[in-house]
């Protein structure tokens, strides 16, 4: 390498990467086979040689440009790589990655995804919504017993946790300063954050599945593996045993998916297996049905102990908890079935039995809370309660709390114990596997109730966001101590792309059809909230559009809600340009994948 030569080489390697645009010279930097301490060095000087070559130049304020533009660079440079250095989770996951292989993997990654989704959903909804109602705020006049802890009722129902407790004012501290909207603070920034969502799960969905379905690299990922991936920087011992064990587990992985076996059966085995499948599926989803009948009634006698008013007795508070803990356990009992149903059935490959266990809990979870939600919508909101918004809020609160607890204790007694029976009482169980199916779609329908309670409680993604962060480390201690790596390696290059999938349809999509029932159709509460007195909460925007046609300065908004928010054309027109971009792009990598496998015959022949 240049670099290498002397100073009169590195004297013209510096110049070269100074001449180049930023892209250009950070792509350049991180080709070179060098240390990341050497290439700082390079980079610093190539900062430096910049700032030079800027302070020759005459005009004063093309200097104090390029001085701001390379401090502010060298200022995010080093931001960078204290974020980085501050990701706990960062070796965690290459160690994982290393002992139990891409399939186990793939649920922290997918676990740490969901976990900053939520930190910048409490960001949005703590600086837009709770800080302006904080100068609001009236004192609180609630005792705390520490019970509202579990429950979310008591001292909890007059703070920023739920809807009930803000304001429908507009906030101004300063007499003839500038003011606050409430309504349209509370409205857009709920509605601004879902559009924001579903941008980022499409272009998640988009990233991974670019990066999984077409890979360029499949050609010949074992060979690549083997002989081209070995970073030669490493030199701690602990990092070349783990980059060792990582190589390993994805070369195992590959010759798994290569050497895959295809067994033929017979027609009366076919028959046979056939008919195990249907009895499989026939008892799974009479079980879904049952639970799903079991939670409406239940539901029904939970609203008639939230009319009773409310109590600080502790008979009170335990009652509230029994819809919540019924919907807990039967979440977590019933994908246990699930499992050994799959484990009759005797798949092919592991990827099988995990998805069609992913494909029967989505049933179950989303059913459930299907239910839930006709129950809020339909029988809570129609109801007599002075504040129908924080009852719902108070349920999904209820549901989190526990629903973060049964996860705690299904690593408790579906590993630790489990463990200990296959190791002291019954040695031919042996060790637990980690069970990804079941564990996935807990992380599903946690966010999926977050999502929901988004509208009544907007504190809600900042107890998910603790919930996670404790549930990752739970996790990784239970996997670390009690589980085992997958008997059957295999690659799971699209199982990112399958989760993201499945938070987006059907639980995201689910979430906007119940968010735009209770915004448009449910008439809010009279005595709280930020809406009491309208017709609906979308009523606000329609009374500020009003206001706003009196403004010439504002006609430009009035024109764009007139004729493209509630111009049900543009939306048409929307919807058919993403189905036509949806449509080209699918084609694109129908031919790529084409081209793909005539490149693999050409290199096999």
């Amino acid at each position: 390498f240049c670099f290498l030569l002397g100073s009169d080489a590195e004297e013209d390697l510096i110049g070269s990467l100074a001449s180049m645009s930023n892209k250009e010279r950070i792509k350049a930097i991180q080709k070179m086979p060098e240390t990341m301490r050497k290439k700082r060095e390079i980079r610093n000087k190539v900062l430096k040689e910049i700032t030079k070559k800027a302070n020759h130049r005459p005009s004063c304020c093309t200097q104090c440009l390029q001085g701001a533009a390379v401090s502010f660079r060298r200022f995010g440079n080093a931001l960078s790589e204290h974020f980085h250095q501050l990701r706990l989770w960062h070796k965690t996951l290459k160690i994982i990655g290393a002992e139990f292989g891409t399939s186990v993997l793939s649920y922290f990654v997918f676990l740490t995804w969901l976990l900053n989704f939520n930190i910048f959903s409490f960001l949005i909804n703590f600086s837009f919504i709770t800080i302006p109602q904080f100068l609001a705020a009236e004192p609180n006049n609630l005792s705390f017993t520490g019970l509202e802890l579990f429950t979310g009722a008591g001292y909890f129902q007059q703070t920023v946790l739920y809807y009930g407790f803000y304001t429908n004012a507009t906030i101004s501290k300063i007499e003839n300063g500038p003011s606050y909207n409430m309504q349209l603070a509370y409205i857009f920034t709920v509605g601004i954050y879902f559009v924001i969502c579903f941008l980022i799960l499409l272009f998640s969905m988009a990233k991974f599945f670019s990066r999984n379905f077409i890979n360029p690299q499949e050609l010949s990922v074992n060979a690549s593996k083997l002989l081209c991936t070995w970073d030669f920087n490493i030199t701690n011992d602990k990092a070349v045993r783990l980059k060792q064990k990582n190589l390993h587990t994805q070369i195992k992985e590959g010759l798994t998916e290569v050497n895959k076996e295809v067994l033929n059966f017979s027609a009366m085995e076919r028959a046979i297996r056939v008919g195990v499948h249907v009895i499989a599926w026939v008892a799974s989803l009479g079980v879904a049905v049952a639970a799903c009948a079991g939670v409406y009634f239940l539901s029904i006698n939970n609203l008639k102990l939230f009319m009773k008013g409310y109590r600080n007795d502790l008979e009170s508070q335990a009652a509230m908890l029994v819809l919540p803990v019924i919907v807990s356990l039967l979440n977590t009992l019933i994908p246990f079935f699930f499992s050994w149903l799959g484990h009759l059935e005797k798949f092919q490959t592991p990827g099988q039995h995990i998805y069609v266990t992913i494909t029967r809990n989505i049933i179950l979870k989303m059913s459930i809370v299907g239910i839930l939600c006709y129950y809020w919508l339909n029988i809570v909101a129609a109801s007599e309660s002075q504040c129908w918004e924080t009852l719902i809020g108070q349920d999904i609160y209820r549901l989190v709390l526990v629903d973060f607890i049964f996860c705690l204790l299904g690593s408790f007694f579906g590993e630790f114990l489990r463990r200990i029976i296959g190791t002291t009482v019954c040695l031919n169980l042996g060790l637990p596997e980690f069970d990804i199916g079941r564990n996935v779609l807990d992380l599903i329908y946690a966010q999926t109730l977050t999502w929901i309670g988004i509208l009544f409680s907007p504190l809600l993604p900042g107890i998910q966001m603790v919930a996670f962060f404790i549930v990752f480390f739970v996790k990784k201690v239970s996997l670390m101590r009690n589980c085992q790596p997958p008997r059957k390696v295999w690659r799971t290059s699209q199982m990112m792309t399958s989760f993201i999938f499945l938070l987006f349809c059907p639980s995201f999509l689910g979430v906007l059809s119940v968010t735009g029932v209770t915004v448009w159709r449910l008439k809010p509460s009279e005595g709280c909230g930020p809406f009491r007195g309208l017709s609906s909460m979308y009523a606000a925007v329609d009374e500020w559009i009003q206001v706003l046609e009196n403004y010439t300065v504002s006609k430009w908004v009035v024109w764009i809600y007139h004729n493209l928010i509630t111009s049900e054309l543009f939306f048409f027109v929307l919807s058919s340009f993403v189905l036509i971009v949806t449509y080209l792009y699918w084609e694109i990598i129908q031919g790529r994948k084409t081209m793909t496998k005539l490149l693999r015959q050409q290199i096999s022949n």
